[in-house]
């Protein structure tokens, strides 16, 4: 996939997961872009246009699943919990480690979204990991 670092310069202040998982202004435009990548997937599945917010349990409990909790403080609420997931995934997503089209395949298989999520942050997770490490 291909790095957008030139398109998105701010994306070199990160040197860690945990800098990703906690940064506020990450997560907010993360919480756009996993509403767009959630509402796709529904609007797929009618087969007409659906537009739709993920409720912050379903984030939150995919986060966990996917053994993510340990990289933030303790005394996190559910919403920043959920915040820390978005940031992620758009990361990853304007990083190029993951395509939309990708996430949208993930979100959109059949069963637990919560699964469904938490197998795209394990993904995202990992290549983060890979590329922060310069491979």
């Amino acid at each position: 996939m291909n790095s957008r670092r030139n398109s998105f310069p701010f994306l070199n202040k990160y040197s860690s997961i945990s800098d990703i998982l906690g940064d506020h202004e990450l997560a907010s435009l993360g919480d756009a872009f996993v509403n767009l990548i959630y509402s796709l997937a529904l609007s797929k599945a009618a087969g007409r246009p659906v537009g739709r917010k993920l409720d912050s349990r379903v984030l939150s409990s995919a986060l966990r699943k996917a053994g993510l909790r340990s990289l933030l403080p303790h005394r996190m609420d559910r919403h920043k919990l959920a915040d820390a997931a978005e940031a992620l995934i758009v990361y990853g997503w304007l990083s190029g480690v993951i395509s939309l089209e990708e996430a949208l395949n993930m979100v959109s298989r059949e069963g637990d979204l919560s699964d469904n999520i938490c197998s795209l942050l394990k993904l995202v997770w990992e290549r983060v990991g890979l590329a922060l490490r310069g491979y």
